[in-house]
Protein backbone atom coordinates (compact mmCIF):
# COMPACT_ATOMS: atom_id res chain seq x y z
CA UNK A 1 0.00 0.00 0.00
CA UNK A 2 1.17 3.56 -0.69
CA UNK A 3 1.13 6.10 2.13
CA UNK A 4 1.07 9.89 1.78
CA UNK A 5 3.57 11.90 3.83
CA UNK A 6 5.13 15.36 4.04
CA UNK A 7 8.51 16.57 5.31
CA UNK A 8 7.82 19.89 7.05
CA UNK A 9 6.03 21.74 4.21
CA UNK A 10 7.58 19.75 1.37
CA UNK A 11 5.87 17.00 -0.62
CA UNK A 12 9.24 15.93 -2.08
CA UNK A 13 9.72 13.15 0.46
CA UNK A 14 12.14 11.31 -1.83
CA UNK A 15 14.54 14.20 -1.17
CA UNK A 16 14.48 13.50 2.58
CA UNK A 17 14.31 9.68 2.69
CA UNK A 18 15.96 6.59 1.18
CA UNK A 19 14.03 3.31 1.30
CA UNK A 20 15.29 -0.18 0.44
CA UNK A 21 14.28 -3.75 1.33
CA UNK A 22 16.72 -3.89 4.26
CA UNK A 23 16.78 -0.35 5.74
CA UNK A 24 15.27 3.13 5.56
CA UNK A 25 17.16 6.41 6.04
CA UNK A 26 15.20 9.54 7.00
CA UNK A 27 16.55 13.07 7.42
CA UNK A 28 17.05 14.47 10.90
CA UNK A 29 15.11 17.54 11.98
CA UNK A 30 11.69 16.91 10.46
CA UNK A 31 8.45 16.71 12.39
CA UNK A 32 7.66 13.68 14.55
CA UNK A 33 4.68 13.06 12.28
CA UNK A 34 6.99 12.46 9.30
CA UNK A 35 9.03 9.89 11.22
CA UNK A 36 6.00 8.17 12.70
CA UNK A 37 4.57 7.55 9.20
CA UNK A 38 7.72 5.63 8.25
CA UNK A 39 8.20 3.91 11.59
CA UNK A 40 4.60 2.67 11.83
CA UNK A 41 4.92 0.99 8.41
CA UNK A 42 8.52 -0.20 8.59
CA UNK A 43 9.93 -0.58 12.11
CA UNK A 44 8.66 -4.16 12.52
CA UNK A 45 10.60 -5.19 9.40
CA UNK A 46 13.65 -2.96 8.86
CA UNK A 47 15.60 -0.28 10.79
CA UNK A 48 14.50 3.34 10.29
CA UNK A 49 17.62 5.48 10.80
CA UNK A 50 17.71 9.28 11.34
CA UNK A 51 20.74 10.74 9.50
CA UNK A 52 22.33 13.73 7.81
CA UNK A 53 24.98 13.65 5.07
CA UNK A 54 27.68 16.29 5.44
CA UNK A 55 25.29 18.08 7.79
CA UNK A 56 22.68 18.30 4.99
CA UNK A 57 19.17 16.84 5.21
CA UNK A 58 18.58 16.07 1.51
CA UNK A 59 19.75 12.49 2.05
CA UNK A 60 17.51 10.97 -0.61
CA UNK A 61 19.27 12.94 -3.34
CA UNK A 62 22.79 12.41 -1.95
CA UNK A 63 22.76 8.64 -1.38
CA UNK A 64 21.94 5.51 -3.36
CA UNK A 65 21.40 2.01 -2.03
CA UNK A 66 19.63 -1.33 -2.14
CA UNK A 67 19.33 -4.31 0.21
CA UNK A 68 23.00 -5.21 -0.44
CA UNK A 69 24.72 -1.86 0.06
CA UNK A 70 24.72 1.90 0.48
CA UNK A 71 26.86 4.46 -1.35
CA UNK A 72 27.57 7.83 0.27
CA UNK A 73 29.18 10.97 -1.18
CA UNK A 74 32.63 12.11 -0.05
CA UNK A 75 31.03 14.92 1.99
CA UNK A 76 29.78 12.34 4.54
CA UNK A 77 31.61 12.91 7.84
CA UNK A 78 33.34 10.12 9.77
CA UNK A 79 30.79 10.53 12.57
CA UNK A 80 27.84 10.19 10.16
CA UNK A 81 29.46 7.17 8.50
CA UNK A 82 29.99 5.49 11.88
CA UNK A 83 26.40 6.20 12.94
CA UNK A 84 25.06 4.64 9.72
CA UNK A 85 27.36 1.59 10.06
CA UNK A 86 26.14 1.01 13.63
CA UNK A 87 22.47 1.30 12.67
CA UNK A 88 22.34 -0.78 9.47
CA UNK A 89 22.39 -4.60 9.27
CA UNK A 90 25.88 -6.15 9.11
CA UNK A 91 25.09 -7.65 5.69
CA UNK A 92 24.83 -4.15 4.12
CA UNK A 93 28.10 -2.90 2.57
CA UNK A 94 28.64 0.84 3.09
CA UNK A 95 31.14 2.92 1.12
CA UNK A 96 31.97 6.58 0.57
CA UNK A 97 32.87 7.42 -3.00
CA UNK A 98 34.75 10.36 -4.51
CA UNK A 99 32.55 11.23 -7.49
CA UNK A 100 32.25 14.68 -9.10
CA UNK A 101 28.50 14.04 -9.60
CA UNK A 102 28.09 14.00 -5.82
CA UNK A 103 24.27 14.02 -5.74
CA UNK A 104 24.32 10.25 -6.15
CA UNK A 105 20.55 9.86 -5.71
CA UNK A 106 19.92 12.14 -8.70
CA UNK A 107 22.45 10.35 -10.93
CA UNK A 108 21.86 6.69 -10.02
CA UNK A 109 18.73 4.56 -9.56
CA UNK A 110 18.93 0.95 -8.43
CA UNK A 111 16.93 -2.04 -7.29
CA UNK A 112 18.52 -5.22 -5.92
CA UNK A 113 19.65 -6.45 -9.36
CA UNK A 114 20.22 -3.56 -11.80
CA UNK A 115 21.34 0.08 -11.66
CA UNK A 116 20.86 2.85 -14.22
CA UNK A 117 23.46 5.62 -14.03
CA UNK A 118 24.18 9.07 -15.48
CA UNK A 119 26.13 8.64 -18.77
CA UNK A 120 29.03 10.82 -17.48
CA UNK A 121 29.66 8.99 -14.21
CA UNK A 122 33.29 7.94 -13.59
CA UNK A 123 34.36 4.44 -14.64
CA UNK A 124 35.73 3.84 -11.13
CA UNK A 125 32.35 4.81 -9.64
CA UNK A 126 30.58 2.41 -12.02
CA UNK A 127 32.78 -0.44 -10.77
CA UNK A 128 32.11 0.48 -7.11
CA UNK A 129 28.34 0.55 -7.77
CA UNK A 130 28.52 -2.94 -9.28
CA UNK A 131 30.62 -4.25 -6.38
CA UNK A 132 28.92 -2.63 -3.36
CA UNK A 133 25.32 -2.89 -4.57
CA UNK A 134 25.83 -6.24 -6.33
CA UNK A 135 24.11 -5.08 -9.53
CA UNK A 136 24.56 -4.86 -13.30
CA UNK A 137 25.17 -1.22 -14.29
CA UNK A 138 23.87 0.52 -17.43
CA UNK A 139 24.55 4.11 -18.53
CA UNK A 140 21.18 5.51 -19.52
CA UNK A 141 18.92 8.54 -19.90
CA UNK A 142 15.16 8.71 -19.35
CA UNK A 143 12.99 10.79 -21.71
CA UNK A 144 16.16 12.72 -22.67
CA UNK A 145 17.06 13.40 -19.01
CA UNK A 146 20.46 12.21 -17.76
CA UNK A 147 19.44 12.52 -14.09
CA UNK A 148 17.99 9.00 -14.05
CA UNK A 149 17.56 8.98 -10.27
CA UNK A 150 15.34 12.07 -10.41
CA UNK A 151 13.02 10.92 -13.18
CA UNK A 152 12.22 7.35 -12.21
CA UNK A 153 11.75 5.02 -9.23
CA UNK A 154 12.29 1.25 -9.42
CA UNK A 155 11.93 -1.77 -7.16
CA UNK A 156 12.25 -5.50 -7.86
CA UNK A 157 8.51 -5.49 -8.68
CA UNK A 158 8.27 -2.64 -11.21
CA UNK A 159 9.08 0.97 -11.98
CA UNK A 160 7.52 4.40 -12.54
CA UNK A 161 9.22 6.62 -15.14
CA UNK A 162 8.97 10.19 -16.49
CA UNK A 163 5.56 10.79 -18.19
CA UNK A 164 7.22 11.72 -21.51
CA UNK A 165 9.08 8.40 -21.75
CA UNK A 166 8.05 6.88 -25.10
CA UNK A 167 6.58 3.38 -25.41
CA UNK A 168 9.74 2.22 -27.24
CA UNK A 169 11.96 3.63 -24.50
CA UNK A 170 9.81 1.99 -21.83
CA UNK A 171 10.18 -1.36 -23.62
CA UNK A 172 13.96 -0.92 -23.87
CA UNK A 173 14.30 0.04 -20.18
CA UNK A 174 11.95 -2.77 -19.13
CA UNK A 175 14.10 -5.24 -21.04
CA UNK A 176 17.27 -3.93 -19.34
CA UNK A 177 15.74 -3.96 -15.87
CA UNK A 178 13.64 -7.11 -16.31
CA UNK A 179 10.64 -5.47 -14.59
CA UNK A 180 7.40 -3.90 -15.88
CA UNK A 181 7.46 -0.09 -16.26
CA UNK A 182 4.83 2.58 -16.72
CA UNK A 183 5.01 6.34 -17.27
CA UNK A 184 3.35 8.49 -14.64
CA UNK A 185 3.53 11.38 -12.21
CA UNK A 186 3.37 12.07 -8.47
CA UNK A 187 2.28 15.09 -6.40
CA UNK A 188 -0.53 16.13 -8.74
CA UNK A 189 1.40 16.06 -12.02
CA UNK A 190 5.06 16.37 -10.99
CA UNK A 191 7.42 14.54 -13.35
CA UNK A 192 10.26 14.44 -10.78
CA UNK A 193 9.36 10.92 -9.68
CA UNK A 194 12.47 10.31 -7.56
CA UNK A 195 11.81 13.41 -5.46
CA UNK A 196 8.14 12.72 -4.78
CA UNK A 197 8.27 8.98 -4.10
CA UNK A 198 10.21 6.25 -2.26
CA UNK A 199 9.31 2.57 -2.61
CA UNK A 200 10.49 -0.95 -1.85
CA UNK A 201 9.01 -4.37 -2.62
CA UNK A 202 6.11 -4.12 -0.18
CA UNK A 203 5.36 -0.44 0.51
CA UNK A 204 5.70 3.07 -0.90
CA UNK A 205 5.53 6.64 0.41
CA UNK A 206 4.59 9.65 -1.71
CA UNK A 207 3.92 13.36 -1.21
CA UNK A 208 0.63 14.61 0.25
CA UNK A 209 -0.37 16.20 -3.08
CA UNK A 210 -0.33 12.82 -4.86
CA UNK A 211 -3.84 12.13 -6.20
CA UNK A 212 -5.79 8.90 -5.74
CA UNK A 213 -5.36 8.18 -9.47
CA UNK A 214 -1.56 8.60 -9.22
CA UNK A 215 -1.51 6.34 -6.14
CA UNK A 216 -3.52 3.68 -7.98
CA UNK A 217 -1.00 3.74 -10.86
CA UNK A 218 2.02 3.39 -8.57
CA UNK A 219 0.35 0.68 -6.45
CA UNK A 220 -0.37 -1.30 -9.61
CA UNK A 221 3.11 -0.99 -11.12
CA UNK A 222 4.88 -1.72 -7.80
CA UNK A 223 2.40 -4.52 -7.07
CA UNK A 224 1.39 -3.05 -3.69
CA UNK A 225 -2.12 -4.43 -3.50
CA UNK A 226 -3.97 -4.29 -0.20
CA UNK A 227 -7.22 -6.23 -0.11
CA UNK A 228 -8.23 -4.75 3.23
CA UNK A 229 -11.81 -3.46 2.94
CA UNK A 230 -11.17 -0.24 4.87
CA UNK A 231 -8.32 0.62 2.49
CA UNK A 232 -10.68 0.24 -0.48
CA UNK A 233 -13.26 2.51 1.20
CA UNK A 234 -10.55 5.10 1.97
CA UNK A 235 -9.34 5.02 -1.64
CA UNK A 236 -12.89 5.57 -2.93
CA UNK A 237 -13.28 8.48 -0.51
CA UNK A 238 -9.94 9.97 -1.67
CA UNK A 239 -11.03 9.69 -5.29
CA UNK A 240 -14.25 11.56 -4.53
CA UNK A 241 -12.38 14.30 -2.64
CA UNK A 242 -9.83 14.63 -5.48
CA UNK A 243 -12.61 14.94 -8.06
CA UNK A 244 -14.32 17.68 -6.02
CA UNK A 245 -11.14 19.80 -5.51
Amino acid sequence: MATRAQFENSNDIGVFAKLTNSYCLVARGGSENFYSVFESELSDHIPVVHVTIGGIRTIGRLTVGNKNGLLLPNSTTDLELQHIRNALPDSVKIQRIDEKLSALGNCIVSNDHVALVHPDIDQATEEIIADVLGVEVFRQSIAGNVLVGSFCSITNQGGLVHPKTTIDEQKELSSLLQIPLTAGTVNRGSDVIGAGLVANDWTAFCGMDTTATEIRVLENIFNLHDTDQSAIVNEMRSTLIDSMT
